[in-house]
């Protein structure tokens, strides 16, 4: 009996060792621990996989740089040429429009021999039609200020004359004033009223 009583106690102290000696025992060195921490390492990627998705992502993104320079520098470079081609031909539709009235004062100077006064004059009165309907398609305005008051934004005084009404009013328009869009081209030249008793 006194067998049996021992080997109880020796088979109590192993069960009771046993847990103790498993909890001694390091994490990694319990078999089925180091076989679940083993996924979890290869779920995390490693420092060589995260360099190369760095570098990936790095390369696109300096792709992507380059792309849109090269867009930028094109669209600069077009925008160039469109200020070049418009500096060159800015004058081109107005040059055109001209052609007319010069090809009028060729046919007038050719036939001066065979032509009477009368037809000079009519060749020219309509030649003179042609050059200003050139300059109101392309916005060349006449500015005529006779009876205005001066305005020396538009206007050059070259003289006064005696004359009723106001002072500093056009009594003269010697020569006349053109304006491109509101700008002016040459201002007209004109002589002015005098304040009475000057």
């Amino acid at each position: 009996m006194s067998e049996q009583v021992n080997e109880a106690h020796e088979k109590n102290a192993r069960d009771n060792a046993s847990p103790a000696s498993e909890t001694a025992t390091p994490m990694a060195d319990r078999p089925q621990d180091a076989a679940q921490a083993t996924p979890d390492k290869e779920a995390m990627p490693g420092l060589e996989e995260l360099l190369r998705q760095a570098e990936l992502k790095a390369q696109e993104h300096h792709d992507a740089w380059l792309r849109a320079k090269a867009e930028t520098e094109n669209v600069r470079r077009r925008a160039l040429e469109d200020v070049e081609k418009a500096r060159k031909f800015a004058l081109d539709k107005f040059a055109g429009d001209l052609l007319a009235v010069k090809d009028s004062l060729e046919a007038a100077l050719a036939a001066r021999e065979t032509a009477t006064l009368e037809s000079t004059l009519s060749g020219v009165e309509l030649t003179l039609k042609q050059l200003s309907t050139v300059f109101e398609k392309n916005n060349v305005n006449e500015i005529n200020p006779m009876g205005e008051k001066l305005d020396p934004n538009y206007h050059q005084a070259i003289g006064m004359v005696d004359g009723e009404g106001e002072p500093n009013t056009v009594a003269q328009v010697l020569q006349k004033g053109y304006a491109l869009n509101e700008r002016i081209l040459r201002p007209a030249l004109v002589m002015v009223t005098k304040a009475k008793g000057s």
